[in-house]
């Protein structure tokens, strides 16, 4: 017994030793928790006088609160106030919107599309195409650059195993 004894203490003295960090930092965090309560409780005592002090120096004075701010997105009122101000600031990213289409932009070269066109004469989605089919050596020669609007015949890629030979066949051509 005294071996299963002394093993247990070794067991237990590395525990500690690999505990006391750990411990360390959560009665550190304890602490602070303390620190913050008495923070908070001088805060609210003082919310009174800053709502009459505050507006003499200039400061802005938050709407009393019933508790802590709630967790979630804000109300849709006050998303639609920061969304109209974000793009005075900076870019405007993403699709254009489709009024833009009417503005006298153009539609994709593609018979059928109606999409706005975004580059080249295409569509996004049709230039990502042109964009492969020039990367495989597979472009046709109907799909030119800034072709006019609806005069361009899409195509139906191969998918599978007749697209690897497809793929191979224009690799072939190209070194050949």
């Amino acid at each position: 017994m005294s071996v299963d004894k002394a093993f247990r203490d070794m067991i237990r003295n590395e525990i500690e030793v690999q505990l006391k960090p750990l411990r360390d930092v959560v009665s550190r965090l304890e602490s602070g928790t303390a620190d913050l309560d008495a923070l908070r409780n001088v805060a609210e005592r003082l919310a009174p006088l800053a709502e009459v002090v505050g507006p003499l120096f200039g400061a802005q004075v938050p709407a009393a609160k019933g508790g802590r701010k709630a967790v979630g997105r804000p109300a849709a009122a006050a998303r639609g106030a920061v969304s109209a101000a974000a793009p005075v600031g900076g870019k405007r990213r993403g699709r254009k919107p489709a009024a833009a289409a009417a503005d006298g932009s153009r539609a994709c070269a593609i018979v059928g599309c109606g999409k706005p066109s975004r580059t080249k004469g295409y569509c996004a989605a049709h230039y990502q195409k042109l964009r492969m089919l020039e990367k495989t050596n597979r472009r046709p020669s109907a799909w030119v650059d800034y072709a006019p609007a609806d005069s361009v015949e899409d195509i139906k890629l191969p998918r599978g195993r007749a697209a690897s030979k497809a793929l191979a066949a224009a690799a072939q051509a190209a070194n050949g």
